[in-house]
């Protein structure tokens, strides 16, 4: 069943269409994997299905209402939470204090918001930092804190934008590890990553864009060995006589 509609989405800056008729369907359950080059558009889809930025057309329903371009704080509300690149937290709050306020601000009671602060910590393993100031954290770990803010109250959707990049490989891997466990619970991600192999241990689905549109969408290994998503990603694969383009952008994880 669709959580998640996407119909015909466009926008555009200037003269240049950032977002170029785009649809496709988000499953309740399911980690969906958005890739795709440097510029293709990933961000900007995200941006218009978290209310950051209204669509020029197109809409987007969740579980048949339509949400299209209703503002963050509504969305919200219905269970739809963003990740961004950089990192947002409470700078100059200690990090148990950034995850108590998350709680309290999607209405848990104060007692209640400190429990499962105190939860997401350990799991998170952010025990040894919980009462520095968030902004004394290194990058990968506030990360994690961001993990545990978008999960104190449990999304009814997380859109995660690049939320291994430039982080350390024990920390991805609790990442990694955070979001296996609460998608063996129900839970639903839009992952937009770079890390392949990642993307192929993580994702059943994949949806690939190249300068605003889907280039494929399907079965992630079915998508990785797409003519298309190959070119893509490395451009022409005509590459002359005697020599054969490459076979397949999927990488198998170790």
């Amino acid at each position: 069943m669709s959580l998640l509609d996407i119909q015909g989405l466009f926008v555009h800056f200037g003269g240049v269409a950032a977002v170029d008729n785009v649809s496709f369907d988000l499953r309740e359950g399911e980690i969906l994997g958005l890739i795709g080059p440097n510029g293709s558009g990933k961000t900007t889809v995200l941006n218009l299905l978290s209310g950051f930025l209204p669509p020029h057309a197109g809409h987007v329903r969740m579980r048949g209402e339509d949400i299209t371009g209703m503002p963050p704080d509504r969305l919200a509300q219905r269970g739809v939470l963003r990740m961004f690149q950089m990192t947002r937290v409470f700078a100059r709050m200690s990090a148990f204090d950034n995850l108590l306020t998350a709680g309290m601000a999607r209405g848990l009671a104060e007692s209640e918001a400190g429990k499962r602060a105190q939860a997401l910590v350990e799991e998170l393993t952010l025990g040894p930092v919980q009462y520095l100031d968030a902004g004394q954290l290194s990058g990968g770990q506030r990360k994690l804190l961001e993990f545990g803010m978008c999960f104190i109250e449990p999304p009814l959707v997380a859109m995660l934008d690049e939320p291994f990049a430039a982080v350390h490989p024990v920390m991805r891997e609790v990442m990694a590890n955070f979001i296996r466990s609460r998608h063996a619970q129900g839970h639903t991600f839009l992952l937009v990553s770079h890390d392949m192999p990642i993307i192929v241990d993580l994702c059943q689905r994949a949806v690939c864009m190249n300068a605003g549109r889907v280039i494929a969408a399907g079965d992630i290994h079915s998508v990785l060995q797409s003519h298309d998503v190959i070119e893509a990603y490395l451009g022409n694969s005509d590459t002359g006589p005697g020599h054969e383009p490459p076979s397949s952008l999927e990488v198998h994880p170790k």
